[in-house]
């Protein structure tokens, strides 16, 4: 019986070493849009120094349309922060990669802070724009992001609808 034991023993630990070999490092890859790229870089340096010294680690910054997906086209990320809800919608809709009840699962609808739009101008406002009526003047040239890639451009032209 003793022998028995020991053999058992004795395989277990050939087999745990074995398969010790094959363990890899847990990586944690964080799929953002490119805005907040800044907003981790300060944030998160402990984190990252403690989470990269102990596990190792990736980043991926781009459009938050973009990284959605770069998700359902194989990007095998463990964190999404995205800025908009589509892109978050479409990981369910398209992939079936998240909860259907994700929105509800968490206060504030899963949204924890909020965006609003903002006008930037040149140096001291040579053409004194203020409001969205300035924006339409023949004077102004307007620069817009792209609404296919980007969630802010989205929202830069439903502002601009809604003040119309």
């Amino acid at each position: 019986m003793a022998v028995n034991l020991l053999k058992k023993n004795s395989l277990a630990l050939v087999a745990s070493l074995l398969l010790a070999g094959h363990v890899q490092a847990t990586e944690l890859l964080n799929s953002s849009y490119d805005v907040s790229r800044e907003l981790f870089a300060a944030l998160n340096p402990p984190f990252e120094q403690q989470w990269a010294k102990d596990n190792g680690g990736d980043k991926s910054h781009a459009g938050s349309s973009k990284q959605a997906l770069a998700i359902l086209q194989g990007l095998k990320a463990d964190v999404v922060t995205y800025n908009q809800v589509t892109d978050v919608q479409i990981l369910h809709d398209k992939g079936k990669l998240i909860p259907a009840d994700w929105q509800s699962r968490l206060p504030n609808n899963s949204s924890p802070f909020y965006s609003t739009m903002g006008f930037l101008v040149r140096k001291g406002n040579p053409k004194n724009i203020h409001d969205w009526n300035d924006l339409v003047r023949s004077d102004v040239k307007l620069i817009f992001p792209n609404p296919k890639t980007s969630g802010n451009a989205r929202y830069t032209y439903l502002a601009a609808w809604g003040a119309a």
